[in-house]
């Protein structure tokens, strides 16, 4: 008896565990949805975030450049921890033309299609 009585114990601790776990992972805040990035002199960048997390799955293929907050890339900029290209260049565009050289659907491969006067 006192040996059904643990293992029920033990199940209901891990299901009420498990549970939380989910609905910490599920709260997850995942920033907005969509972002307008300082584009510099050619404009500003209209830049949809979940699709990228969804098609990426790995938020540090970004976020280990930068911390996940607003306002990041431009106080790496004004530090000078972080070149001004760097982000699009290196990150965006190398990934989207990595993606079509690989017969993928990708992003924008060139500057104008991105960046946006307003």
């Amino acid at each position: 008896m006192k040996i059904k009585l643990i293992v029920a114990l033990v199940s209901v601790t891990a299901i009420i565990a498990f549970s939380a776990i989910a609905a910490t992972t599920a709260s997850q805040n995942k920033g907005a949805a969509n972002m307008n990035l300082n584009g510099g002199r050619r404009g500003n960048v209209a830049f949809p975030h979940h699709q990228h997390q969804e098609k990426l799955g790995d938020c540090n293929i970004c976020h280990s450049i930068f911390p996940q907050k607003a306002g990041s890339i431009a106080e790496l900029q004004a530090d000078g921890k972080l070149q001004k290209k760097y982000v699009m260049n290196k990150l965006c565009t190398k990934c989207h033309k990595e993606l079509k050289k690989a017969g993928k659907k990708s992003g924008p491969t060139t500057c104008t299609k991105c960046h946006v006067k307003e």
